[in-house]
């Protein structure tokens, strides 16, 4: 686990919700505090769209949580205008064809099974914001190079998508 403190709100903010940037992550829960609280479970419910749209979410691996790039709009829309939000939480997900592709460039040992999921949690509060990542597995065991390499990656992520940040000792 590896906090990255982000000093410039503003930017990462327009990274976040005008780019690209996260849109591979799945999400799985978010909260927005605005005017009221919103909260999204990110479970991903295909009878809602065509047949074409699910099929094509489906296609791409995202079959139980909703894609950034898919909620992305709602919370820009939620969150425009001159007031900035109380705070909010997001909780994503590596996508498992991005978890095996991690595993395959790194060498670390283990298969897309064992991993029940690499996550980033996005958090602010009204003026800090931080992002923390997570590992979880499946199995048990005192090997952490997933933990490391995935803490490395996400650092690389926000230097390559130039995002600063400052590393957080706890």
């Amino acid at each position: 686990m590896q906090a990255f403190s982000i000093p410039d709100v503003k930017d990462f903010m327009t990274k976040l919700l005008s780019s690209d940037t996260f849109d591979t992550f799945l999400i799985t829960e978010a909260v927005l505090t605005t005017f009221t609280t919103f909260e999204v479970s990110g479970t991903y419910h295909p009878d809602y769209f065509d047949t074409d749209t699910a099929r094509d979410q489906a296609d791409s691996g995202k079959d139980q949580y909703i894609s950034w790039r898919m909620l992305r709009p709602c919370f820009y829309d939620l969150i425009r205008g001159r007031q900035k939000p109380l705070g909010f939480r997001i909780v994503m997900r590596l996508a498992d064809y991005n978890v095996e592709k991690l595993l395959r460039q790194s060498g670390v040992p283990f298969q897309v099974p064992d991993v029940a999921g690499l996550y980033l949690n996005i958090s602010y509060d009204g003026d800090h914001l931080t992002c923390i990542t997570g590992t979880s597995l499946r199995t048990f065991t005192l090997d952490r190079s997933l933990e490391h390499t995935w803490d490395e990656m996400i650092g690389k992520l926000l230097h390559q998508k130039q995002i600063a940040f400052v590393v957080s000792t706890r």
